[in-house]
């Protein structure tokens, strides 16, 4: 079963749910952490790190001697990657998606590919939990394949838990692609009302399943759970707003381990979680899209 972990805005306890999830489960667990662009698993969890390797993406590489000019390459890149000049192709790495297209395209085989690097890949273990996160080089900007490239370490069977990025955009998109189920986690502020709305357009235009945990919930500010029961949303979870829970944060430490009672509040998640993937596998077992392309 793979579960993923998204918000539609940062900061709303996305990577709390997901390592606590992770930790608490009592079988073998997959935790990959997706936000690659400032991934933060490995502060709770202190995995102990096994390998680590760095992640390249093909760009092409033009022979000026072989190219004539027809500019078939450009024409076909979607990203403006390729540029044909009235001399020869001017080429932006940096906008290259690693498609390969130009290549294929070019009549004159003038096109080969070279490999720069844009990220690292770290994998480790920490108890009964693989880690593997991904990590963008600063001054990247294709966060996506260095994603896809984490999500390989998925695997066939058990579980595993997915920390998705913040937002609604493609890196979002490719690191829940295929999720069995997400949990989307919001706070109770306007400001998370009107992004996990956001949130919840793209899981329903994704056919995704998906629940929402509401955390830092207080008595005040019900806007989240009204919400939530005229979409009719499973509020799968509410953290309470405490500042035990708050402190085990600022230190690094997991709050099942921290925080009276949260242990099983997290153990209460992932059966919910397992309720509601039963009662509603429409999504699960449907045809998806295949939006891999568009990230």
């Amino acid at each position: 079963m793979i579960l993923a972990v998204a918000s539609g805005k940062g900061g709303t306890g996305k990577t709390t749910v997901a390592v606590n999830l992770a930790a608490c489960l009592p079988e073998p667990v997959r935790l990959l952490d997706c936000d690659v662009e400032e991934p933060n698993c490995h502060i709770f969890l202190k995995p102990e790190i096994h390998s680590s390797e760095r992640f390249t993406l093909p760009f092409p590489t033009v022979d000026d001697n072989r190219c004539n000019g027809c500019g078939e390459c450009s024409r076909i890149c979607e990203y403006n990657a390729i540029v044909s000049l009235k001399s020869k192709p001017l080429v932006f790495p940096e906008l290259c998606h690693g498609c390969g297209g130009c290549v294929e395209v070019c009549p004159e085989k003038a096109i080969t590919e070279s490999r720069r690097e844009i990220g690292t890949i770290r994998s480790g273990t920490w108890r009964h939990v693989a880690f593997v996160e991904g990590l963008l080089d600063v001054g990247q900007t294709l966060s996506p394949p260095l994603i896809r490239a984490v999500k390989q370490h998925v695997g066939t069977g058990g579980i595993t838990v997915i920390d998705c990025p913040p937002g609604t955009s493609c890196p979002v998109i490719a690191a829940v692609h295929k999720s069995d189920y997400v949990v989307l986690v919001s706070e109770s502020s306007p400001f998370g009302l009107h992004d996990l709305a956001l949130a919840v357009d793209t899981m329903r235009k994704l056919d995704l399943n998906f629940g929402v945990v509401i955390n830092r919930a207080g008595p005040m500010d019900h806007r989240v759970a009204d919400y939530c029961r005229k979409e009719r949303i499973p509020i799968l979870m509410e953290i309470p707003d405490e500042r035990k829970a708050a402190e085990a944060y600022s230190r690094g430490l997991l709050l099942i381990e921290s925080v009276p009672g949260f242990r099983k509040l997290f153990e209460n998640l992932y059966r919910r979680i397992l309720s509601e993937s039963r009662r509603n596998p429409g999504s699960m077992q449907g045809d998806r899209r295949d939006v891999e392309g568009i990230a």
